[in-house]
């Protein structure tokens, strides 16, 4: 019997780092495994500039969409999680794109770690890392897919 093969991943893949504010993204490729932080979206209590989104999505023609759950440290579902996990399901019903939702505990604390190694004051309002939070939403979902 022939050996099955894993169906290959999604080339280009946008991730988002929700938010009740703003939204965090990034692209990625898995073939080359490479990622990028490209923008901070706004939001009004969680809902996202979808113009402005749209157009990221054109711009990138993603085959598969990446939301951060963020659950709770023991695992449970936050308010957060639920509220990000209906985004993602507003993705996929407004754009007719797959979405995959990953674990992101502690991505935005670890994007703030980064950023400020590389110099960040610590002014998040002014210079926010959201679109940095995303890239690691990202890498850790093409770390989980093999990538």
């Amino acid at each position: 019997m022939p050996e099955q093969q894993a169906a290959p991943l999604p080339a280009t893949v946008l991730a988002f780092d929700y938010g009740l504010r703003q939204i965090g993204v990034a692209v990625g490729n898995s073939v080359f495994g490479t990622t990028q932080p490209l923008a901070v979206l706004r939001a009004r209590d969680g809902i996202p500039n979808w113009p402005a989104l749209e157009a990221l999505v054109a711009q990138w023609q993603p085959q598969l969409l990446v939301v951060g759950d963020p659950l709770n440290m023991d695992g449970s579902v936050s308010e957060l999680a639920t509220r990000a996990r209906k985004f993602g399901r507003r993705l996929e019903g407004r754009l007719g794109l797959p979405v995959a939702m990953t674990d992101e505990r502690l991505s935005s604390r670890a994007a703030k770690s980064e950023q400020r190694e590389r110099g960040h004051r610590g002014d998040y309002k002014a210079v926010p890392v959201d679109s940095h939070a995303a890239e690691l939403i990202l890498l850790t979902w093409l770390r989980q897919h093999g990538r």
